[in-house]
């Protein structure tokens, strides 16, 4: 029996919810949604675990490899291409399989979330205060507006100090006011989350970032900044990408940047685990259990 609607695959990194979401495709007569923000990237693919057409299994995928890592991955923009693919599917008689561990992104797509907009002028010119006076400067500022705000958001976190300030004067409201808040489910989703023992999980991290580092990460980044990562907004931040540059730069050595990432992606599995863990209808499955497709197809059933 297929569910009425998109199945969600959701929960920390090096789970296994890739290999997961192409099984449930492949019994469903579905199709995969990408959810996971840094594999929106052409050509970021081993520092991602993008998986690989043969790893596809024929199964299509959606939203893979669709910006160039000068451009600016945004929420808002994301939610209406996967939305337009989702109804897409779904008037097919196909069902959407969303997978990945962006949570913000997976909120966007099923839930009534509404961003604030943009100005290029004003983020422009705060981008410029930005680098002229320091992340610190504007934060002060933040935090005589907008103390919550402020409290929320680290000093350090330029990026997020100037996108606060932006929407403070663009709708003359606090920033912390204006966040994205769920609204009504958008379709009738069926959430389920792959987790797996924290100290599994933390080896299986190190042993990707292993992995990755031998199967060429290094030459990857090196070829990307050659198109222009380094000028990016957000891809340049990715997990691993940001650690590599650093060494191609001469800032630390590459055994240093594989030890970083490694320490940065445990840090971001808690982040995932937390922020999944607080929405209570997804139906958690142990990534290491026998039978997992047949476990999650069964409760799909029920």
């Amino acid at each position: 029996m297929n569910p009425r609607g998109p199945v969600a695959v959701v929960g920390p990194t090096a789970t296994g919810k890739s290999d997961l979401g192409v099984e449930l495709a492949r019994r469903l007569g579905g199709e995969v949604v990408n959810a996971d923000a840094m594999q929106l990237y052409r050509g970021m693919d081993i520092g991602t675990a993008k998986m690989t057409e043969a790893e596809r299994l024929g199964v299509p995928h959606h939203l893979l490899d669709v910006l160039d890592v000068t451009e600016t991955a945004s929420v808002a923009a994301y939610q209406r291409e996967a939305r337009a693919v989702i109804e897409a599917l779904l008037a097919e008689g196909r069902t959407p399989v969303l997978v990945g561990g962006s949570g913000l992104y997976v909120q966007a797509v099923l839930d009534d979330l509404r961003f604030p907009g943009t100005d290029p002028e004003i983020r422009a010119r705060l981008e410029h205060e930005l680098a002229v006076f320091g992340a610190d400067a504007l934060h002060g500022r933040l935090l005589e507006l907008d103390p919550a705000a402020a409290i929320a958001i680290l000093p350090s976190n330029g990026r997020r100090v100037v996108r606060a300030l932006e929407v403070i004067e663009l709708t003359g409201q606090p920033f912390s006011a204006t966040l994205p808040k769920p609204g009504p489910a958008r379709y009738d989703t069926v959430l389920v989350g792959v987790d797996r023992d924290a100290a599994e999980l933390d080896t299986r991290v190190d042993l990707r970032v292993e992995r990755m580092f031998a199967a060429g990460l290094v030459d990857e980044v090196r070829e990307l900044a050659a198109r222009g990562l380094r000028e990016g907004r957000t891809a340049p931040r990715a997990l691993g990408y940001q650690q590599v540059l650093s060494a191609l730069d001469g800032e630390i050595d590459l055994a240093t940047a594989a030890t970083e990432t490694a320490r940065a992606t445990r840090r971001f599995v808690r982040r995932q685990r937390s922020w999944f863990r607080r929405d209570r209808r997804i139906t958690w499955f142990d990534g290491a259990g026998d039978g997992l497709t047949d476990a999650v197809l069964a409760h799909l059933a029920t």
